[in-house]
This record gives C-alpha cells, structure tokens and sequence, in this order.
C-alpha cells in the first residue's frame, strides 16, 4: 500500500473517529444494561459496526423480541449500505476481492461520504487511503463501545445529559454535506417528510428505510440540472489539438 495515502487516511478519518467516540461509549452503557454482557457487546461493535442498527438491536434485545425479527430490523436500517455500494462499485472497479470485501465491511456512513467526495474531487480512490480512513474509525469504535459497558453506570440515563440527541446532529451533518448537489433540497425534504410519516403510522426502524425510499424515487423522476461547460478543460483540449 501507498504510505502517504495511507497516511492521508489515517489523518482524515481520525476526526471522525473523535466525533463517533460517544456513540460507541453511549451503544457499550446501554448494550448492558440491556442484558448484554461485556464480551457480547463488544462483539456486536466487531460484527455488526453501525452506530443505528446496533441501536436498534439493543433495544430489541431488551424486549425479548424473536431473533428474527431483530435481524429483519437490523437490515431495514442497514438497507442505505446497499445504496452506497452500488455508488461507489465504479470507484473501486481495480481493487482486489479481498480488498472489495474489506471495503464493503468497512462502509459506514462517513466513510461513504468522504470516499464519493473524494473521487469526485478527481483524486485517485487508493485502498491505502480508504483501509486508512476506515480503520482508525472501526479500531477506537470497537474499544470504546467496551470502555462504555465497563463504566457504563457512571453514565446514567443518557437522554438526560442529552446524549439521545448525537446520533440524530450526526447524521444531520452528513447529509448538509451534500448540499450542493442537485436537486439535494426537493429530495432531502420529502425523505425527511416521508421518514416522519412512516414512523407514526408504521413505527421504527422501517421508516429509515422507507423514508430514504421515498427520496430515491424523486431523485429518479426529476431531471438533473443542466451541466456547465468546462471552459478549462476544453481549453486545454484546444491546446493538445493544435499540438
């Protein structure tokens, strides 16, 4: 692997990994006291790595609700990760199976955003940078989730220091990252309408799903907007004809 894309990685996705430290603190505290031990808990953080979904899981857990059912709630959260590797499949066309797989297992929210930004910025989409990228968030995840279980009970009731309210600005952050695409306010509005809508009338986890549905379906009826010509580079393909 490049050294320097490796590095690159390790340094972008490091604030990251600061920024997701009290979702795996606050998943770990609740992991147990939900009935998870220590090592279940951490193993979940391992296997499944998803902030929501394994929120979704604990919850469930704590209801003794059929396993079945929990892992059929798991993937309706975890359905966008099916949309964000069929966008990024052309990105890494030239990486290897066994890189592919670490790709895709490592797909999490940011890693998503900060992969398609990064191509679309014309910079080469190298596995040293994205493994990079990718596992100083999932390392300090995964022990953090176990530090949280451990002093879990220091913590009290989260929603009552106002940890219920990271995950939601999380996500919010991501999303306003993409505002400058087309058509990105129509399309964010009605999934966010449709999420709430869902939600009251079918429950949760379905309208994460459901409203990132509604979404998709828009953005595929309106037209994109009409593409400015790119003066630069037609100047430059000027240049390499009169050559």
């Amino acid at each position: 692997m490049n050294r320097a894309d490796f590095v690159e990685g390790l340094r972008g996705g490091s604030a990251v990994a600061l920024a997701s430290a009290p979702f795996g603190a606050l998943f770990g505290a609740l992991a147990v006291e939900n009935g998870m031990s220590l090592a279940e808990a951490a193993f979940m953080s391992a296997t499944v790595y998803a902030g929501a979904s394994q929120m979704v899981g604990i919850e469930l857990f704590g209801h003794n609700v059929h396993a079945w059912l929990i892992v059929l709630s798991i993937l309706a959260v975890n359905f966008r990760h099916v949309l964000y590797s069929a966008a990024l499949a052309r990105y890494i066309g030239h990486f290897t199976p066994v890189q592919k797989f670490l790709t895709f297992f490592l797909l999490v929210d940011p890693q998503f955003a900060e992969a398609v930004k990064r191509s679309e910025a014309g910079k080469p989409l190298t596995f040293a940078w994205y493994f990079g990228f990718g596992i100083i968030i999932y390392i300090p995840w995964v022990l953090i989730s176990i530090a949280g279980g451990m002093l879990g009970g220091f913590i009290g009731d989260p929603k009552a220091i106002g940890l219920d309210i990271l995950l939601p600005a999380y996500f919010l952050g991501i999303v306003l990252g993409f505002r400058k695409r087309d058509n990105f306010l129509p399309v964010a509005l009605v999934s966010a309408v449709a999420s709430v809508l869902a939600y009251r009338y079918v429950g949760s986890p379905w309208h994460v799903s459901l409203g990132a549905a509604a979404g998709i379906v828009l953005a595929a009826l309106l037209p994109l907007a009409p593409q400015e010509p790119d003066l630069e580079a037609d100047a430059l393909q000027s240049e390499v004809h009169e050559v």
